[in-house]
């Protein structure tokens, strides 16, 4: 089938075209969040860059719609509309914000295009009203055990530390530091240290890193740190346990689901994560081997295959009938009992 969707979050779309189709991908000269197309990632042949001027040409199958100002833009740019002309979902990244246990969802209030949440968190948290929800686990592309830990530091991907503070954690690196140094990694980080009242000693800020340079420097530390309070499931998170890493993260949201005690640790308690990763840092064969169960959990849940024959089963349903598609909200809402 021919999918239309927009390059908004690159570690899933780097997932998603890794499929049999053939991916339409809006690209403008000056990219932006309309128009990033392939971004100058290496995908397959089968992601094809098209101008939005243009599709209105292009022969589409389904709309893959992330962004509520997606089902406006669709309708302007091919004369369809979603969900009606053309068969769509809608995908949904991200935890609900403020009041969150009784945020209605945006699309709440119609049930012609499927939601699709990437996590069982965000299902339960959002108030999906009368829309058809299903939940498609997130799938990695593999990075390879590359996990040396060689380096006796912490390491942790954060975009934007220091504007989402407390969502992502950020307030709680201190206590990590306290047992050694952690490198931060992600988007707009400069002067992290600084800002927490640490030395560069303590927190090095790493950088944004290409993909898989960035692979390769954290499978370097020893251990990685997941420190967000209210996020879906970061990506990173999994990459790092698919590297071999061992991982101390905080007990909320999804992490719970996601990571089992014995990769590492798993705590709503700053002060338990820090004493393990001082007694990791110090130990590098219990780290290790904390890592390879980290990496078997990650194969066994988030594996690629797995991502894309789901997403082949949810596709081909809205493309033909919405039967398979309520048997799967059933099976999904009886997995959650």
């Amino acid at each position: 089938m021919r999918i239309l969707l927009w390059h908004v979050h690159g570690g899933w779309t780097d997932a998603f075209v890794r499929g049999g189709h053939e991916y339409l991908l809006p690209t403008l000269p000056d990219g932006g969040g309309w128009g990033l197309g392939r971004a100058g990632r290496h995908w397959p042949a089968n992601v094809l860059e098209v101008h939005p001027d243009n599709l209105a040409d292009e022969s589409i199958d389904v709309v893959v719609l992330q962004r509520t100002e997606e089902l406006a833009e669709v309708e302007r740019l091919t004369g369809r509309r979603p969900g009606r002309d053309l068969p769509a979902v809608f995908l949904e990244h991200n935890t609900p914000k403020a009041h969150v246990t009784d945020t209605v969802h945006p699309l709440a209030g119609q049930s012609a295009i499927p939601l699709v949440h990437v996590t069982y968190f965000n299902s339960v948290f959002w108030d999906n009203g009368k829309a058809p929800v299903t939940v498609i686990e997130h799938g990695i592309v593999d990075p390879g055990p590359l996990y040396t830990g060689d380096r006796a530091e912490m390491a942790a991907v954060i975009n934007e530390p220091i504007r989402r503070h407390r969502v992502t954690g950020t307030d709680l690196l201190p206590h990590f530091a306290a047992a050694g140094p952690v490198v931060v990694y992600g988007m707009k980080g400069q002067g992290l240290a600084q800002h927490l009242g640490l030395t560069d000693r303590d927190l090095r800020w790493g950088g944004d890193l290409p993909t898989r340079t960035l692979h390769r420097e954290l499978a370097r530390s020893r251990v990685y740190v997941h420190p967000l309070r209210w996020t879906s499931l970061g990506l990173s998170l999994l990459e790092a346990m698919h590297l071999g890493m061992p991982v101390l993260v905080l007990a909320s949201t999804e992490a719970v689901r996601a990571v089992p005690p014995e990769a590492g640790a798993l705590s709503a308690s700053p002060a338990e994560l820090a004493e393990t990763a001082g007694q990791l840092l110090r130990d590098p064969q219990e780290a290790a081997a904390r890592g390879a169960v980290a990496r078997s959990a990650a194969l066994r849940r988030y594996g690629l295959q797995r991502f894309l024959s789901d997403w082949d089963e949810v596709l081909n349903a809205v493309l033909q009938d919405r039967s398979p598609l309520r048997s799967r909200l059933v099976s999904n809402e009886r997995s959650l009992l």
